[in-house]
């Protein structure tokens, strides 16, 4: 897709994804059209006992689109990368999975949401989770590094798809597992370009 895709049109996808996201990272009530915050993790079924164990402040910032820790465990003293971590939540629910003897790495396009992922991270204690401005494919050192990643709701806002998910399996260890929570359209979409990368954030 990004193939046909001008530097142009690539930078107002991405200014339009930052705009957007600096807004959530504020505020995700009333952002989408799905439940947020404690009501969206509730929703989308996360360990109840963890649910309730996350600060007011942290869990009120969730807006993931499902729930990436569904498709599979995450097993003590892993290494974890989050793709598109936002707020920061799902990054401070895989630390609980690793453990103190795991990390987990958190990285975003967004620096309001590096800022509140930052805020989160500290309320919530997390002192294994560090968090980057940037994208995967500037994560440099990493290469076979990491026992899984999770994304969730991320993927599907990047134009570069086939680029990220070719960065993120070369940070995969042997063996390592990519859990996925995403959105997909279903039917035909508009052939006018213009128009699907006006709406391409919304």
């Amino acid at each position: 897709m990004s193939s046909r895709l001008s530097t142009r049109d690539l930078k107002r996808i991405s200014d339009g994804i930052r705009d957007k996201y600096a807004k959530v990272a504020v505020n995700p009530e009333g952002q989408f059209s799905y439940p947020t915050g404690r009501a969206g993790l509730e929703k989308l079924k996360y360990d109840t006992a963890m649910v309730a164990a996350l600060p007011e402040t942290v869990a009120g910032s969730f807006c993931g689109v499902g729930n990436p820790f569904s498709l599979g465990e995450i097993a003590p003293g892993s290494r974890v990368l989050d793709i598109g971590c936002g707020a920061g939540v799902d990054a401070i629910v895989a630390s609980h999975f690793v453990g103190p003897r795991g990390n987990v790495v958190g990285i975003d396009i967004t620096p309001e949401m590096i800022q509140s992922a930052e805020a989160n991270k500290k309320a919530a204690g997390a002192d294994n989770v560090t968090f980057q401005l940037g994208r995967v494919q500037d994560l440099t050192g990493n290469d076979a590094s990491f026992d899984a990643i999770i994304s969730n709701g991320a993927l599907n806002l990047l134009p570069e798809k086939e680029d990220v998910l070719e960065a993120a399996f070369r940070r995969l260890k042997l063996g390592g597992w990519l859990f996925v929570a995403d959105v997909f359209l279903v039917g035909p979409t508009s052939k006018d370009m213009q128009a699907r990368i006006q709406s391409w954030f919304q």
